[in-house]
């Protein structure tokens, strides 16, 4: 069994830690912002290509000693890179944490580079070039006090990217916080599910490929571990093939999304259709003020802006009043969630909340508020 490492957003360790456990990790450990956990070389590849919660999952290979920059050079130096890759794959690294002496990522990263390619250049003439756009490999650096755990990252680039959004609209959710809102409002594919401000799609969409039980790694062209020198073609191939086979064809409950906005409900429509689900997600464009709840029961979550990024927020308050007000006259029998990242706005609903779950959408402290509607 290997160790591994799971990055995850802030707040969303312990439901990113049931779902992999359900995947098959083992010895299974919270931590901040990730998750660690063993498993073998199927348990990885099935995490990447099924995770709909992380970032990324990291191999350490070797914890060094890191008290400042030149202890950082020498001991990675040290470690034989011939073992993972050759001089003539490219790579590059990413670095986080940080020490009294190694206080900037971007500089703590340039010594693990410049130690790897010294090596290189040592044992063999030869040095690999660094591609920060499409590298062949991706090395991880965490700086925890005097050390820094060197990894092997083996998605690439990150997971939230399923590779089905090239259309955005302004400050949209990430792919895994969408999936994460999902699982957190306990929206399963037996519930009519609605996103009134649905922006480019990403809460329906994600609400689709769970409903068809689609891995979200299926959209992805390539993941980091397929260049590794122990990378199981065949192995892999059986995943995909496995997971192609668990698909279903219709979702059990109407999902909808609905947005006042054209051109942002023409851009959730391209998404939809590149995942393959345009056919299924009812998407309508209408005012908030004129939406009526599509059936008896749900779940119905939206991101409304919250002045941090658009919208004034003195402006959004009748947004928000419109929100309680709708909620209150037409959704009778849904729980009903508002992810905000302002509190002066939040009251403006005029609802009591059942829940207030604090959640991080990126940097941006939030909270999702939930109103059970009866």
């Amino acid at each position: 069994m290997t160790q591994y490492f799971a990055t995850v957003a802030r707040g969303l360790e312990e439901i990113a830690a049931q779902e992999l456990t359900n995947l098959g990790a083992e010895n299974v450990k919270i931590e901040f912002t990730g998750v660690s956990f063993t498993g073998n070389q199927e348990t990885l590849y099935k995490i990447n290509l099924w995770s709909r919660l992380i970032f990324r999952v990291l191999m350490p290979i070797h914890t060094v000693k890191a008290n400042d920059p030149d202890q950082l050079h020498y001991h990675v130096k040290q470690i034989n890179w011939l073992d993972y890759f050759s001089p003539e794959e490219t790579f590059c690294v990413n670095c986080t944490g940080k020490n009294k002496n190694l206080n900037h990522s971007h500089f703590s990263a340039l010594q693990i580079k410049n130690a790897i390619v010294d090596q290189q250049r040592e044992e063999t003439g030869k040095r690999s070039y660094i591609d920060i756009e499409n590298p062949d490999f991706f090395i991880s650096g965490h700086i925890i006090e005097n050390r820094c755990i060197i990894s092997l990252d083996s998605s690439g680039n990150s997971l939230h990217r399923r590779g089905y959004r090239p259309a955005m609209g302004i400050a949209p959710l990430k792919e895994t916080l969408a999936s994460a809102l999902l699982d957190i409002a306990e929206w399963n594919p037996n519930l009519t599910f609605l996103d009134p401000l649905c922006g480019s799609g990403t809460l329906p969409i994600e609400a689709g490929l769970k409903s068809l039980n689609i891995a979200p790694g299926l959209y992805r062209e390539q993941f980091a571990f397929q260049k590794w020198q122990d990378y199981d073609e065949n192995l892999w191939n059986k995943l995909i093939q496995e997971a192609k086979d668990q698909q279903k064809t219709e979702f059990l409950a109407p999902i909808f999304g609905s947005d006042n906005d054209e051109e942002i409900l023409g851009q959730a429509k391209i998404n939809a259709k590149i995942s393959g689900l345009s056919s299924l997600i009812n998407f309508q464009q209408i005012e908030l003020s004129e939406i009526e709840a599509p059936s008896d029961t749900g779940i119905l979550i939206c991101n409304p802006p919250y002045g941090e990024r658009i919208g004034d927020e003195k402006e959004l308050e009748s947004l928000y009043k419109l929100l309680g007000d709708t909620f209150k006259q037409k959704f009778k029998g849904w729980n009903c969630f508002i992810l905000t990242g302002n509190k002066n706005l939040a009251k403006k609903i005029g609802l009591k909340a059942a829940k207030r779950i604090p959640i991080n959408n990126g940097s941006l402290p939030c909270t999702l508020l939930k109103y059970e509607m009866w």
